[in-house]
């Protein structure tokens, strides 16, 4: 059976980045994008909202981070995350995106689709799997759980 986890969005950034530093230095940088999605009511159409969030670590995460303001709209590329932890003797989790690639697309944040940044890629310095048919999820060292207590958030 091939194990597949990969994600690609594109929206519009719903508040600023927020960067955070491991105890080892990486960089890790954190945001939301919100995608609208038409639905039928009836005989009217909807707009309803959906809200990603996504996580980036690295070299690139940290030179991608001044241009990730609220409304510019992205492409991301990664997988599914899923946190879990124990608050008030509940168990809870949440799933995020874990952004291998991001690319800055046109118009939001004051800056027209003519931005000399629009158009940019940046990759994050984690290995993206290109195939996990052969290797199993705990195999990759940022899905292990070593690095844990280094993420700031």
């Amino acid at each position: 059976m091939a194990l597949i986890n990969s994600v690609v969005l594109v929206g519009n950034l719903t508040r600023d980045a927020e960067i955070r530093f491991t105890p080892g230095g990486a960089a890790a940088i954190r945001f939301s994008i919100a995608q609208n999605r038409r639905k039928k009511v009836g005989e009217t159409w909807q707009d309803e909202a959906m809200f990603f969030d996504v996580n980036m670590m690295g070299k690139s995460a940290e030179s991608v981070h001044p241009f990730l303001k609220k409304g510019k709209q992205v492409a991301v590329q990664g997988e599914l995350r899923q946190d879990r932890w124990e608050q008030d003797g509940q168990s809870r989790s949440k799933v995020f995106v874990f952004a291998f690639s991001l690319q800055l697309l046109g118009g939001g944040a004051g800056q027209g689709s003519g931005s000399t940044n629009s158009g940019s890629t940046w990759q994050s310095d984690a290995p993206a799997p290109s195939s996990r048919q052969d290797a199993s999820y705990e195999s990759y060292p940022e899905s292990s759980g070593q690095f844990e207590d280094d993420i700031p958030f």
